[in-house]
């Protein structure tokens, strides 16, 4: 698509195939900046492209930011939660704003985070940081003395996380000390949290100049599994309250322009509890299935929101209107092995015969022997429907967990 000299020129930070054909087909002037593995693929296809490893920020971390500035860029944007620091790093430079980079940093650091929008009178949980299994048995006691717990009641689980890796990675439900004897030393230091009891959503919401530009509310039906946007009605009458949580965060996090992807919990009684934020596209392919009810590309939107050159009324003209211009529920499955041992991949007929279903990217079997999970593991591949009855899709989001796909 032809180029706008006149519109911002981008950086796209880590590898996403996705967000490189968006930026294909969109009015920005764009460079990809990757590991150098990406580097043939890229001379092949005519991609511009910057060669860069994102280990840990150090002495030389400035020289990609300089490079880009000298190469004309106005802004940059992380795909991936490892990338979310070094945008904050290039952007204090790119767009001259110190604070860019401390923001980026609590945007990563789940604690900080935490502290930081208790500090904005947000809701959160119990938490607190373990550096090694006492803290974490010590926890688990406090949290379950508050809950005054008797003698022989089954305790309230904790959740253990990594502090910066992305939703799930790394993710632990401790019920008893002996669990904690199953956690391994190089995972500490992590963070703890109280259970919420509620449900859990996510969010993605787009904003421009201080204000909310879209806001998606995304439905787990079960967390790490499925997933399907918009949300139900049930879950959409809160949109006034999550509308109103979502302006805390910006003010709390200072937040000018972007992608947040915050996920929440609203308990029994109506309450909003905030879980985590982070400032990147969210898992589970949530950008593709917005499109596929929405018409809009969602790796577009984030381009326009993050491009200091762009105008109100350009946002206002992409963005459609939520829910009512949804052209029905889009979910997908995350698939994992339910068997040991397996030899092939089978699509359960009653899957391929749903009229919702879409399509799947699950791909044979490279190892026999599936690897026990510990945590929440890595799903083999999504599965995806589309449908305009939000109940029917929630049902069978959540049917599939009981079938085998690989057998």
């Amino acid at each position: 698509m032809k180029k706008d000299p006149n519109k911002g020129y981008i950086a796209l930070l880590g590898w996403s195939l996705n967000a490189i054909e968006a930026a294909e087909n969109f009015d920005r002037r764009y460079v990809v900046v990757a590991p150098d593995w990406a580097e043939d693929y890229c001379q092949q296809h005519d991609i511009p492209y910057i060669s860069w490893n994102f280990e840990r920020l150090n002495d030389r971390s400035m020289e990609i930011a300089e490079t880009l500035k000298e190469m004309g860029v106005n802004v940059s944007i992380p795909l991936f939660e490892e990338t979310v620091e070094w945008a904050g790093a290039i952007n204090s430079v790119l767009l001259d704003s110190p604070r860019l980079y401390g923001q980026s940093l609590l945007l990563r650091d789940k604690a900080l985070m935490k502290r930081r929008a208790q500090l904005g009178g947000i809701r959160v949980g119990i938490f607190e940081e373990a550096h090694d299994k006492d803290d974490v048995i010590r926890f688990l006691k406090r949290v379950n003395q508050t809950l005054l717990k008797l003698d022989g009641d089954p305790n309230d689980p904790i959740h253990l996380k990594a502090f910066d890796k992305a939703g799930c990675l790394g993710h632990r439900v401790i019920r008893t000390p002996d669990e904690v004897d199953t956690i391994p030393e190089e995972e500490f230091p992590v963070l703890m949290e109280s259970h919420l009891d509620g449900w859990e959503f996510a969010v993605e919401a787009w904003i421009h100049d201080g204000k909310i530009a879209f806001l998606n509310i995304s439905e787990y039906v079960t967390l790490g599994y499925s997933v399907f946007v918009p949300a139900s009605p049930e879950l959409e009458k809160y949109r006034p309250q999550i509308t109103a949580q979502i302006e805390k965060l910006i003010k709390a996090f200072d937040i000018e322009f972007g992608l947040i992807h915050p996920e929440y919990f609203v308990t029994s009684d109506g309450e909003m509890y905030f879980g985590e934020v982070a400032y990147r596209p969210p898992g589970f392919k949530v950008f593709e299935l917005l499109e596929r009810v929405y018409g809009f590309n969602a790796y577009q939107a984030s381009m326009l929101v993050f491009d200091p050159k762009t105008t109100a009324e350009e946002v206002k003209t992409f963005f459609p209107r939520e829910v009512v211009d949804a052209d029905g529920y889009a979910g997908c499955f995350g698939v994992y092995p339910r068997l040991r041992v397996v030899s092939r991949l089978e699509i359960p007929e009653e899957v391929e015969d749903d009229p919702y279903f879409e399509s799947h990217e699950l791909t044979p079997p490279l190892q026999e022997t599936v690897t026990k999970r510990t945590a929440f593991g890595t799903h083999w591949g999504l599965v995806y429907f589309k449908g305009d009855d939000p109940h029917r899709m929630r049902d069978l989001l959540k049917n599939l967990e009981e079938l085998d796909f690989y057998v």
